[in-house]
């Protein structure tokens, strides 16, 4: 699943707990999860590397992984932005509230690209669970 959709819903939640910031942020790391394990597409990252065995999966630092970089960087900004515009801007939820939500929902993924990099627990346990509740891609 893209970036944005885990941000807004991220966002969707915290405005609902405006005043928990942490509770924000805990609710939408969670909804991650539960969005991953249902059906979807996820656009290819060209500098990543695979063997057959997720746990191995790594990203190679080469001039590929600064396009992906960008495209991560423009999928990450879009859903921050739509999650403020919706929330913060049109609905007046602190702005705060509506960013821990959705930094909250993307962090999952930004601790897969930790892993790749230094695989320990809890990272280890984290992406076991991210592979095994990650629903098999919509073709």
């Amino acid at each position: 699943m893209i970036l944005t959709n885990h941000a807004i819903t991220g966002a969707a939640l915290a405005s609902l707990v405006p005043n928990e910031p942490l509770i924000g942020f805990s609710v939408g790391f969670l909804s991650h999860f539960v969005l991953d394990a249902i059906p979807h597409w996820d656009y290819k990252l060209g500098s990543k590397k695979e063997d057959g065995n997720k746990m191995n999966d790594d990203l190679a630092i080469n001039r590929k992984f600064i396009k992906d970089i960008l495209k991560i960087g423009t999928d990450g900004m879009t859903g921050l932005l739509l999650a403020y515009f919706l929330f913060s801007f049109y609905m007046k939820v602190s702005v705060f509230a509506v960013l821990c939500g959705a930094i909250g929902a993307m962090t999952p993924d930004a601790l897969q690209f930790v892993y790749m990099k230094w695989r320990y627990e809890p990272l280890i346990s984290l992406q076991r669970f991210h592979i095994w509740i990650h629903a098999d891609e919509v073709k």
